[in-house]
């Protein structure tokens, strides 16, 4: 039996995780070609919003796969590309206070529905342990949930 033939095709994408306690890593993460979930090729959020406990990592130094515990990831950073792009979907500003003291100001960029809207609604989705923060144009912060200790509207004092 040829193993070729079970193997999903999956690509590589650069990312740089910070994990706890270990700190900054380098590595590529694997996504499928093929999303199961949509047309067009699987997204970083998707994999680490999987039910899964551990996921996959090539690490640039030491050169090695390694088996990352996902509660352990803090977040994960990325160059966006075009598919990654909603054009038209609203931009809700917000500053977000991590475990660790650091500040991450950002922008949530997704169509969400209007009785859901609020950075409220957003957080407390109870399907994702990860929320997409778009820094600007070219960068993408991928932020465990656990981690963040308060969140506001940017430019407010704190709107719910």
């Amino acid at each position: 039996m040829n193993n070729d033939t079970l193997k999903v095709p999956k690509r590589r994408q650069p990312v740089t995780l910070w994990v706890h306690p270990e700190g900054r890593v380098l590595g590529f993460l694997f996504l499928r070609e093929q999303s199961p979930n949509h047309a067009g090729a699987e997204q970083p959020l998707e994999v680490l919003n999987q039910c899964m406990p551990f996921v996959v990592i090539q690490r640039c130094e030491p050169e090695e796969l390694r088996f990352y515990n996902m509660r352990a990831i803090i977040r994960v950073e990325y160059a966006a590309d075009a598919d990654e792009q909603p054009t038209d979907a609203p931009a809700l500003d917000c500053q977000l206070q991590m475990m660790d003291g650091s500040f991450i100001r950002g922008q949530i960029r997704e169509h969400l529905p209007p009785d859901q809207a609020r950075l409220l609604d957003y957080l407390n989705r109870s399907d994702e342990c990860f929320i997409k923060l778009h820094l600007d144009e070219d960068a993408i912060y991928l932020i465990n949930k656990a981690y963040i200790i308060h969140a506001h509207v940017a430019g407010e004092g704190g709107g719910v």
